[in-house]
């Protein structure tokens, strides 16, 4: 695995060990940010199941600002650690060791607001569209951002999910991307920035 492209284009990143942590390929990454970005000016990512934090590194490479990685697994939080400094992203990374649900609870009491959110959870785990709904309700989400969820190519996600809506699904093999834009007519107006924090 690498960084594709960005200030930390061809840096390699280390792989979680065991067979626990899918990460997502080299060409599915590069595939997202043809889609999404490809490059940004900045804003705040949320890699919310980061096990190596691959996705959020790349976001970082690429122009963000920055970025929370969150894994439950202490295995992953070391991998994320050492490829956040690998790639010289620490100072621009906030790292986190908790499930998803009680995360996102902690990044509300923050006050932060995400401008690309990144779900690639083990593929047992089909409750993304609930997530969303969750992010959106806490307020973590910006009015333009993109939530990309990675899964399982059986699995078929809502159209629609509250505010936000399909707007692209593609299949690489066994794995599917499906991104999530704000439909145009429910934005709210709001603060698109995301508070500060002190890495873990």
């Amino acid at each position: 695995m690498r960084v594709i492209a960005g200030e930390a284009r061809g840096r390699a990143l280390k792989a979680v060990p065991g067979t626990n942590t899918r990460p997502t390929t080299d060409k599915v990454k590069e595939a997202i940010f043809s889609m999404i970005g490809p490059y940004f000016d900045g804003g705040w990512a949320l890699d919310l199941f980061a096990g190596t934090g691959g996705l959020g590194i790349e976001a970082l490479s690429r122009g963000m600002e920055k970025a929370v990685f969150v894994d439950q697994d202490r295995n992953s939080i070391s991998i994320i650690r050492a490829n956040v400094a690998t790639t010289g992203m620490t100072a621009r990374s906030e790292i986190y060791t908790n499930d998803a649900g009680r995360a996102v609870k902690a990044l509300e009491k923050r006050g932060m607001r995400f401008s690309a959110v990144f779900l690639d959870p083990p593929y047992r785990l089909t409750h993304m569209d609930e997530l969303i709904l969750q992010l959106d309700e806490r307020k973590l989400l910006s009015d333009d951002a993109v939530i990309v969820v990675e899964h399982d190519g059986s699995h078929e996600y809502p159209e629609v999910i509250g505010r936000w809506e399909q707007r692209k699904r593609s299949a690489y093999g066994e794995i599917a991307v499906t991104l999530y834009r704000c439909r145009q007519d429910d934005r709210q107006d709001g603060d698109t920035e995301a508070g500060n924090g002190q890495q873990e």
